[in-house]
């Protein structure tokens, strides 16, 4: 254990190459599986589209609202859905592995393995990103807050849904590789994630409801700022955890 310490601390005093090479191999291993199974993209973006029907029949789409209210339902629609498809694409990404018998093996990749936690995520962000270009446009429209002819502010909000996205990704990634050994994973995940992503789906509901009702705010950019921060503080926090998760 201490060998492996030492090796660890070795790795990321000397130069980053092994660790950025074992990140984008790790990345383009999920990402040619995800696209040649399909597995992983079909179930995160069924259950998005599932999580945005429920929702549009629960709320009754655009009736009777005013375009501050159905850009409210909307965002609050859309982040929903793409948190819980968060959660379900970092759970296939470990559990695949674990299926395989592989997941002991990814600990023997040169390197850090902080940068299995970054290879890993790379490989989650990837599908995720490709869901939410599907689910933002369609739910905009489904609760009235796109279409008409209704001009947005269509590159504000993809810069908003990519900072969401990734502050999804990073901590549901992490906490991914906490439970995948465990017999009750598809339940621990979103009960440990979904407290520590509250800020992210908060920020990203009103940046996107303020985008939409109102364009570009002094508000947009304070949360918008946020979620960068976010997004950076986890990804550094889990890749310095991350040698620790494994141990768990």
């Amino acid at each position: 254990m201490a060998g492996r310490r030492e090796t660890e601390r070795t790795g990321r005093t000397a130069a980053g190459g092994p660790g950025v090479r074992t990140a984008l191999e790790l990345a383009l291993k999920d990402l040619r599986v995800t696209g040649r199974t399909r597995d992983t993209l079909l179930s995160t973006a069924f259950f998005a589209a599932l999580v945005l029907l429920v929702l549009g029949l629960a709320l009754g789409g655009n009736m009777g609202r005013t375009l501050a209210q159905s850009a409210g339902t909307a965002a609050g629609a859309v982040w929903t859905a793409l948190a819980l498809a968060a959660a379900v694409g970092a759970q296939r990404a470990f559990s695949q592995e674990q299926e395989a018998g592989a997941l002991e093996q990814l600990t023997l990749y040169p390197g850090p393995h902080g940068a299995l936690y970054l290879g890993k995520l790379l490989g989650v962000l990837g599908p995720l990103l490709l869901v939410a270009a599907l689910t933002m446009p369609t739910g905009l429209i489904l609760f009235g807050a796109a279409g008409a002819g209704r001009a947005l502010p269509w590159p504000a909000l993809l810069l908003a849904t990519l900072l969401g996205v990734v502050g999804f990704a990073a901590g549901t990634t992490f906490y991914g590789s906490i439970t995948v050994s465990l017999r009750a994973r598809e339940a621990l995940l979103p009960a440990l994630a979904f407290p520590i992503l509250v800020p992210v789906v908060i920020a990203s509901v009103r940046a996107t409801t303020d985008l939409i009702a109102s364009g570009w705010t002094p508000e947009v950019t304070t949360w918008l700022t946020f979620l960068t921060a976010f997004d950076v503080g986890t990804v550094i926090l889990a890749t310095m955890l991350f040698p620790y998760a494994l141990d768990g």
